[in-house]
């Protein structure tokens, strides 16, 4: 790697890490891991243009129910029941990187970033439910199987990054990917605003020269 004072940009890095994925929506929320593959396109020493895909493990969760009888002379009007989720997404972003102390040729001194950006979350959901229940008989919240969904977010996070030798450097980060969309599915039983997840991250990040 280039000494801070001589490197010419544009350069580009390439970055992994591990990461801590928390859904915080009410009735959501779960744990899970995951992992980014990240190319980051140095403008200058300070500024970045960033790609990313990353994937996380099932998170599950459960919820207590009610389903209401479609017709006045169903007996029992009401049965309560669980349903057990799993829930994993997937994600895609692409946005802007901005080094706020120290910069990405840095050499021996610590760094500072943000970043913010628009991305596509995919999402996979199995739902089991504790007991069968007749749909032609019953209205669900939450139909019982696998469905897919799709949001439209808006990504946003903040690293701090320790440069070592070789051109690598190894970064911590706090991230959130706000949904923009919400595109409702009967598997979801909370669709507003959800998943809303955040996530801690530490990886490595090498730099081309």
């Amino acid at each position: 790697m280039a000494g801070t004072a001589s490197a010419q940009f544009p350069q580009i890095s390439i970055a992994t890490d591990v990461g801590l994925q928390r859904n915080f929506k009410k009735e959501q929320k779960y744990w899970a891991i995951g992992q980014t593959i990240s190319a980051i396109f140095h403008v200058t020493r300070k500024d970045a243009v960033y790609i990313w895909f990353a994937y996380y493990s099932n998170g599950k969760f459960k919820n207590n129910l009610t389903a209401d009888a479609k017709s006045f002379v169903t007996l029992p009007q009401q049965i309560n029941y669980t349903n057990r989720a799993s829930m994993q997404v997937k994600h895609f972003s692409i946005g802007y990187r901005k080094y706020l102390k120290g910069g990405a040729d840095a050499e021996n001194r610590w760094n500072l970033y943000a970043y913010g950006g628009l991305g596509v979350m995919g999402g996979k959901i199995e739902n089991t439910h504790s007991i069968t229940i007749d749909t032609s008989i019953y209205n669900l919240p939450v139909l019982s199987g696998s469905g897919s969904f799709k949001r439209l977010t808006l990504d946003l996070g903040a690293g701090w990054e320790l440069p070592l030798s070789g051109g690598f450097s190894l970064y911590a980060e706090a991230r959130t990917w706000i949904p923009t969309t919400d595109y409702p599915s009967k598997y979801i039983f909370v669709n507003d605003n959800a998943p809303l997840v955040g996530m801690f991250n530490v990886g490595l990040r090498l730099l081309f020269d």
